[in-house]
């Protein structure tokens, strides 16, 4: 994961604050060049196949960064909304959600369909809100 920071693609913020709330806005697997993680090319005609397990784990990677910019952790998430462009993709994506959040002390969670995201390489998309007072 490199320190490069991805820069928003709109006018919005990554993250706000308000009171002991923080808001993680949609964080896709794009990285600071602008490509995305779990975007690869299979054949010389330059055929994708778009990983859901990779953009999962770089999109909750990318949070957990987002995250810390606040002071905080995962541990701190208490909601999760998650956006899928296909829920065949659900069991992949939920196994890589189980390696950051258990049942137990996890988060609240909605998983929805979407019909797209802002760019056709993105399978996922997840925001978050995370509670951790101001000290």
């Amino acid at each position: 994961m490199s320190d490069k920071k991805v820069t928003p693609r709109g006018a919005y913020p990554h993250i706000k604050r308000a009171g002991d709330f923080l808001f993680v806005s949609g964080t896709s697997s794009r990285k600071a060049d602008n490509s995305f993680a779990g975007v690869n090319v299979i054949d010389e005609m330059g055929t994708m196949h778009l990983n859901i397990e990779e953009q999962t784990r770089a999109v909750l990677q990318n949070i957990e960064k987002t995250l810390t910019t606040a002071n905080a952790t995962m541990a701190d998430v208490v909601d999760v909304t998650s956006f899928l462009v296909n829920m065949n993709d659900f069991a992949a994506y939920n196994k890589v959600y189980g390696e950051f959040f258990n049942a137990a002390t996890g988060p609240a969670r909605t998983t929805v369909a979407v019909h797209q995201l802002p760019h056709p390489h993105l399978v996922v998309e997840i925001k978050v809100m995370a509670y951790k007072p101001i000290k």
